[in-house]
């Protein structure tokens, strides 16, 4: 059993609330939230459900994984590096931040003992093919490691989100989650019931996710599994774009449902669904189901008393 199965056990599954927010409802659209926020105090969301079955897999070696300066997922393996007594490393997209200040969750990271190794965004495009991986290995003395791709989205992390969907089976006509890599969308649509679609709101532009979520589900289930689309429409300009009006949302959000929106995924994802349902892309009648991946940096961990 993994050490961080018991203490503290993770909170599963996790709940599912009405929210009652009447810019939907003018629109018959009856909303719910995933608080997958709180499956965790220190991984959250789909960060546990993606890097449990690989931690489990690592079997105590050292991790070594890749990522943007503000990515969660680096920030979710230094937590769980730290919690298990396990060496990281993270693999930094931008040679050039070697020589900055670390921003708070490249800091953060380096606090829970990850060492951050920063390669120029030609590697880091190439970071999977094997003679630039074995030169990054070389580099990073990670030869013996335990890989974990760009946000954790490999089959294991997309079987291990196959169960958020098995806990939402029908629950909602269509359930809605924030993408960046796509592997909690694999999953999530693979376990929903027949009937049932998941939406996907990519928060990178670029248009590739439909091709990487496909790979994802033939390399978990060795196929395109479940009903699932993507609306590319609102990611503000690509990843850890946070202009005021979103952040503006956010805040207002937040505060009608005492919820810490976190801003770089679920704010997203949140404004998406509100421009659809004011669309009129939700039928009178349907029930929206959206999953809370994760929490501000700055939030209190669940449970936690001001």
């Amino acid at each position: 059993m993994l050490p961080l199965d018991t203490a503290p056990r993770p909170r599963l599954p996790s709940p599912l609330v009405a929210a009652e927010d009447e810019r939907f409802a003018r629109h018959g659209v009856r909303l719910l939230l995933k608080r997958d926020d709180l499956v965790h105090p220190a991984l959250v969301g789909n960060k546990w459900r993606k890097l449990a079955p690989n931690l489990r897999a690592a079997a105590g070696r050292p991790l070594l994984t890749f990522g943007g300066a503000y990515s969660h997922h680096l920030r979710a393996t230094a937590t769980a590096g730290r919690l298990l007594g396990l060496a990281t490393t993270g693999v930094v997209r931008g040679h050039e931040l070697a020589g900055r200040p670390l921003n708070d969750t490249l800091r953060a990271c380096a606090a829970d003992g990850m060492r951050l190794h920063f390669v120029d965004r030609a590697t880091y495009r190439h970071k999977t093919e094997p003679e630039t991986l074995a030169r990054i290995l070389r580099e990073t003395g990670g030869e013996g490691s335990y890989l974990v791709p760009e946000g954790g989205s490999n089959a294991l992390a997309v079987r291990g989100c196959r169960d958020l969907g098995a806990e939402l089976a029908g629950a909602a006509e269509v359930v809605a989650v924030a993408c960046g890599t796509g592997g909690t969308l694999a999953g999530l649509a693979a376990g929903l019931a027949p009937g049932q679609r998941a939406l996907g709101i990519p928060v990178v532009g670029g248009g590739f996710l439909e091709g990487e979520i496909e790979t994802l589900q033939r390399s978990a289930f060795g196929g395109r599994r479940g009903s699932w689309t993507l609306d590319d429409r609102f990611h503000f300009g690509g990843y850890a774009r946070t202009p005021p009006e979103l952040l503006s949302f956010a805040e207002d959000f937040g505060a009608r449902h005492a919820l810490p929106v976190e801003p770089l995924y679920v704010a997203k994802m949140l404004y998406g669904l509100l421009a659809l349902t004011e669309e009129g892309a939700f039928a009178p009648g349907t029930t929206l189901a959206a999953v809370i991946t994760g929490r501000p940096p700055n939030a209190p961990p669940p449970g936690a008393t001001s």
